[in-house]
C-alpha cells in the first residue's frame, strides 16, 4: 500500500504546524494506524530552525518529544507529495489556493488555531488542547475514512 502523507503548514514552522506534527503522530501510532506519514512547514520558515521552547515545554508535558525537530520552508515539492495539506488559518489557506488538496484545520474542528508565538507558555497549552482536539478529528473525519 502506497503510503499516505498529511502536511501542516502554519508561518514560521515552530509553534503551531509542528506541535500538530507531533500530536497527530502520536495519535497515529497509540491507534496504530499504518500507512500515513506527518510533517509539516512554514510559508515564512527558516529551514532548521528549532521548534519553539514553549511549544516543546507543552508536548513534554504530554509525553512528547520533540527535541529532534528542526523547521522546514514550505515548497510545492512538499504539497505534492502530500496526500492532504492543512493550513492553521483560513487565511494560509487562501494563500495557498490551487496548490493542491488544501483544507484548513478548520474544517475538522470548526475553528482556525491562532498562533501563540511569543506568548506565555499558557497560551501554547490552549493551543495543544486544540491542536489535540483538531487532531482526534482529522483522524475520524478523514484518514479512518480515506479512500484514493
Amino acid at each position: 500500500m502506497k503510503r499516505k502523507r498529511i502536511l501542516f503548514v502554519c508561518t514560521g514552522n515552530t509553534c503551531r504546524s509542528p506541535m500538530a506534527e507531533a500530536v497527530l503522530r502520536k495519535q497515529i501510532k497509540d491507534r496504530k494506524i499504518k500507512w500515513w506519514d506527518v510533517s509539516s512547514s512554514g510559508i515564512d520558515a527558516v529551514t532548521g530552525a528549532p521548534m519553539s521552547a514553549n511549544s516543546a515545554i507543552v508536548l513534554t508535558e504530554a509525553g512528547i518529544d520533540s527535541q529532534s525537530f528542526r523547521s522546514k520552508k514550505l515548497s510545492q515539492k512538499l504539497i505534492e507529495r502530500s496526500t492532504l495539506v492543512i493550513t492553521m488559518t483560513e487565511m494560509q489557506r487562501m494563500l495557498l489556493e490551487g496548490c493542491g488538496n488544501v483544507r484548513c484545520i478548520s474544517s475538522f474542528c470548526g475553528f482556525d488555531i491562532p498562533d501563540p508565538y511569543g506568548m506565555d507558555v499558557e497560551h501554547y497549552r490552549v493551543t495543544y488542547q486544540a491542536i489535540d482536539f483538531a487532531c482526534k478529528k482529522i483522524i475520524e473525519d478523514y484518514i479512518l475514512k480515506y479512500k484514493e
